[in-house]
């Protein structure tokens, strides 16, 4: 059986530690400083993501998550120094609006576990951050920066990371190549086209997505909102409108 991690360098100090036997196929992030790591996601945490890490790092590693939906933060465990967005507080606090049956259900829905695991042990993670953000914040690694986007939408602290020295656009679940969800009731569409305005205009030469294919148009974000535009204008960008189809991508309002 093929390992539950998949890693591949993307740049002398950039790794990006995949989970393909989840059908989520959940990418997180790896980006070394001079001083520190930055861990982008930690994934649905039935593996031991720190194994990973170590293996390419000895730097101190902070985890943070780009929203915290089960799928993002399961491996902050091993990570006690982690950055969250103020609007998701109570959500690590056991507030997270989907019952554990229901979490654990989503865990093994069209996954290949590992034959040791035991989705009844499965917990959503729970913790105080070491630092809270709000949006807007700069991440000093040491020789490489990170600017933090608020963009709600998917969930109401979605965050993107742009490292504008590369031009390098982490988006978490906000973009993607497959169906975007907007439909649960902590989405908000409106939301959706209002932080896509924003990380669209960002010259991005390469796109970052936290699940599925990796060789995202740096374009996306531009066609994702003009496709929102026009849902708006025919007054369809609402909940329970539907499910749109594009080229490669689609939306589920």
């Amino acid at each position: 059986m093929r390992p539950w991690f998949t890693t591949e360098q993307l740049a002398p100090d950039t790794w990006v530690i995949s989970e393909y036997r989840h059908w989520e196929e959940t990418h997180c992030y790896l980006l070394i400083g001079t001083d520190r790591a930055l861990l982008i996601d930690t994934g649905l945490g039935i593996c031991n993501i720190y194994d990973e890490v170590c293996k390419l790092t000895d730097k101190p590693v902070t985890a943070v998550a780009t929203h915290i939906h089960w799928d993002h933060i399961g491996g902050h465990k091993y990570f006690p120094d982690f950055y969250a967005h103020e609007a998701e507080l109570p959500w690590l606090q056991g507030e997270f609006p989907l019952s554990i049956q229901t979490v654990r259900e989503m865990v093994l829905d069209r996954c290949e576990a590992p034959e040791d695991f035991d989705v009844s042990t499965y917990t959503m993670f729970q913790g105080t951050p070491t630092r809270v953000l709000k949006g807007g914040e700069i991440l000093d690694l040491g020789g490489r920066t990170l600017q933090v986007f608020h963009t709600p939408g998917h969930a109401p602290g979605h965050l993107c990371f742009w490292e504008a020295a590369r031009g390098d656009l982490y988006t978490g679940d906000l973009v993607y190549l497959d169906t975007l969800f907007a439909y649960y009731p902590s989405t908000d569409p409106e939301a959706y086209l209002t932080s896509l305005e924003v990380i669209a205009a960002l010259p991005a030469r390469r796109v970052f997505p936290a699940h599925h294919a990796l060789d995202v148009p740096p374009d996306l974000p531009a066609q994702m909102r003009d496709a929102l535009r026009r849902l708006k204008e025919e007054g369809k960008l609402h909940h329970g409108a539907g499910t749109f189809q594009y080229d490669g991508w689609g939306i589920w309002l």
